[in-house]
């Protein structure tokens, strides 16, 4: 038990040691200042916008920037969905794979464009490499620019500044950011064992019946699972994602992993610092997320640690939770994944949700809800910031304070972008869908596990694909035209509508003139404040899903408590 605390106890101050170098990186990067790869990395870029023809210096307002970014998305979407379709006529293709089905490409398509990379299907049997490293891997880059390039946006918005332009934050955040990290992950997971081969799978005899042959899958799996991590992109080369052994072989690499998925997340609130001026505030709205954290891997770990009650009853004594893990990371490792897959929205598993107990369900659920602990790829940072700010509007109503942030007003316009950003959208992409399918459960909800964790299977694909997480409990039967259709309405709504209202919200922050600070402006960075956003964060963004909790995992855990009473 004390060597599995250990293992997550280190695994978070890593992340946390990294938060404050990285964040200032980015900061260096989006300010326009020197970096050490500027000798290197400038004449790339050069090279990209003389042949792309963007205009460097071309600042955009928020409906410039929104509409750049559904443009190119949508002609990437169109791009992706076109080499799917096509890949049994395309090269590299080992084994000879023709076209999935239509709807299944679409929700591939979408899911990948969403940076959410949902997957109803299993990489190995249904995507040619083509597909995969050309279109697949081709999105990871692109998606999880695309959210940081939004995040440092609506950072320029909030502290002043004008908000850039889309398609240089988008260069530079893949030639700057995820492709340096991306090549010396490569090696290290190389060296660590994973293959990155174009040679088709290795037919070996097996140890029961040297007659029998058994093929073994392979491929350019090392690139694609550095950016699956770091991007939080989560889409799995195989199926059984970072449970696969040729995807995550020992700890090492999953310690890797899972240092990947937050180092980006967490350090933006430090690159916000670093634009605000700030640094105090930022580490102060920092504890915020990183408290929540804690506490969630600690439910979830004593969850898997003290098992199924159950399963002990029959053993006689208590022993971990290990069905759907894999023995070599064991309930600490799986339950730390869980929670930082979740947390930050990548959606990579190495071990199966479905069989989480059900600490594991709720604490997995709620991350979902939130979507700021730490959150998707930059955008966790922004939905931060616009709990922030409805922070600020309430508690200048409750103490009679001017509500400003940062030297501007927080008026009518700032709260409801701020509401529906945070209110609406991600309730209706989630529940709506949801009730429509549990109403209709014998025809469209493929629940393998009825009574309450049918409910929180359903549940959980659509919260995964609303919040662009994309990890499901697998017991559920998605791979139908129903939830290929039906979760690509959460997918895009989840995706592109906070998209537009951060940018929005960024550009009418910007566009207002400052106001000095006076006796009665309410101060932002302080440790009361800032309690008093964690509040706001936890009433606001669980109150609309408790009831779904309460008859989810809730009600799981007391039914599996009464049936050892």
């Amino acid at each position: 038990m004390l060597q599995g605390w250990i293992q997550i106890g280190l695994t978070l101050l890593i992340v946390v040691a990294m938060t404050p170098f990285f964040g200032r990186y980015m900061a260096h990067v989006f300010r326009g200042q020197r970096t050490f790869l500027d000798p290197v990395l400038n004449p790339l870029d050069r090279i990209i916008f003389k042949l792309s023809g963007v205009q460097t210096r071309e600042e955009m307002t928020g409906w410039q920037y929104a509409r750049a970014v559904l443009f190119s998305n949508l002609v990437m979407l169109v791009l992706i969905y076109l080499i799917l379709m096509l890949q049994g006529v395309l090269p590299f293709n080992p084994t000879s794979l023709g076209a999935p089905s239509w709807d299944l490409a679409l929700h591939t398509a979408i899911s990948f464009v969403t940076n959410t990379n949902q997957q109803h299907y299993s990489g190995e049997t249904t995507y040619s490499y083509f597909s995969q490293f050309a279109a697949l891997g081709f999105m990871m880059f692109t998606s999880a620019a695309t959210g940081i390039a939004v995040a440092i946006a609506f950072i320029r918005g909030l502290t002043g500044r004008p908000l850039g332009n889309f398609y240089v934050d988008l260069i530079q955040s893949i030639t700057r950011i995820l492709l340096p990290i991306s090549l010396v992950g490569v090696i290290v997971f190389m060296a660590a064992g994973i293959p990155e081969t174009l040679a088709g799978p290795v037919v070996v005899p097996t140890l029961e019946d040297p007659t029998i042959s058994q093929a073994i899958a392979r491929g350019p799996v090392a690139h694609f699972e550095m950016i699956k991590e770091l991007g939080e992109n989560g889409g799995g080369f195989f199926g059984s994602n970072s449970a696969h052994p040729f995807e995550n072989p020992n700890g090492f690499t999953n310690l890797v992993e899972l240092v990947a998925m937050l180092v980006i997340p967490s350090s933006m609130i430090i690159t916000y610092g670093l634009f605000a001026n700030n640094l105090k505030q930022a580490w102060l709205v920092y504890s915020i997320p990183l408290a929540i954290l804690v506490v969630f891997i600690v439910i979830t770990a004593i969850g898997e640690y003290q098992g199924n009650p159950a399963v002990n009853t029959l053993l006689g004594g208590q022993s971990p939770n290990l069905e759907g893990k894999e023995v070599r990371f064991g309930w600490a490792q799986s339950a730390l994944f869980a929670v930082f897959t979740t947390a930050s929205m990548c959606g990579a598993v190495n071990g199966m949700h479905d069989s989480l107990m059900p600490n594991g369900g709720f604490v997995t659920l709620s991350n979902l809800f939130l979507q700021i602990v730490f959150g998707g790829q930059g955008t966790g940072t922004a939905y931060l910031f616009a709990y922030l700010i409805l922070a600020v509007f309430v508690t200048g109503l409750l103490v009679g304070r001017t509500p400003e942030f940062l030297g501007r007003k927080i008026e009518q316009r700032e709260v409801i972008l701020a509401s529906f950003l945070l209110l609406l959208v991600h309730p209706i992409a989630v529940l709506l869908p949801s009730a429509i399918t549990l109403a209709a459960s014998g025809q469209l909800a493929g629940i393998s596990n009825p009574g309450f964790h049918g409910l929180s299977q359903v549940i959980y694909e659509y919260a995964s694909a609303a919040a662009n997480n994309g990890s499901g409990l697998e017991g559920l039967g998605d791979a139908t035209l129903w939830w290929n259709l039906s979760t690509s309405f959460s997918l895009l709504a989840g995706r592109y509508i906070p998209i537009v209202s951060l940018l929005l919200l960024a550009d009418g922050m910007v566009r207002k003139q400052p106001v000095p600070e006076t006796a009665g402006t309410l101060r932002t960075d302080t440790g009361l404040f800032t309690g008093v956003t964690a509040s706001v964060v936890l009433i606001l963004g669980t109150l609309t899903f408790l009831p779904v909790l309460a008859l989810g995992p809730v009600a799981e855990a007391f039914q599996i408590a009464r049936g050892i009473g």
